[in-house]
């Protein structure tokens, strides 16, 4: 079985703020959201990356995929909400809702890409890994 590691490091740097870092990425600064006790806003937060990971996952499995079925298209862009509730068991992320934008040349191929989309879905390891209900609403045009 293949097996793969991820390493990431943060470090306190007062109030409820760290810095989060792995090898050699760029660090970025993190903190409590500005909705609970403490919070900072404009930096990003455990549940902004938490969200984040879904919807660059759904990117990056589209790519492959739409590589592999040798699709032609002209843009991919994304908005996603996480959706952060309070639970019988606490603060949950309950849902996650991924709207992918794709561009393509005609429109022939606005069936296939969001057949492709779909499957890009269904193989996201990361929604995959989650407890949260990830689900998509894909918007494919021609442009």
């Amino acid at each position: 079985m293949e097996k793969h590691t991820y390493h990431t490091s943060v470090r306190w740097e007062g109030e409820r703020r760290g810095t989060l870092s792995s090898g050699e990425l760029r660090e970025i600064e993190v903190a409590t959201p500005p909705e609970f006790p403490g919070g900072h806003p404009g930096l990003w937060s455990p549940e902004h990356l938490y969200t984040a990971a879904a919807e660059i996952c759904l990117m990056t499995t589209f790519l492959a995929i739409a590589t592999n079925s040798k699709l032609e298209f002209k843009d991919y862009s994304s908005q996603a909400v996480g959706t952060l509730e309070k639970t019988e068991g606490g603060f949950q992320m309950t849902e996650i809702l991924l709207r992918p934008k794709v561009v393509v040349g005609s429109a022939e191929l606005i069936e296939t890409t969001k057949r492709l989309l779909d499957k890009a879905e269904k193989h996201c390891l990361i929604s995959n890994s989650m407890k949260t209900r990830v689900r998509i609403e894909p918007e494919v045009v021609v442009g």
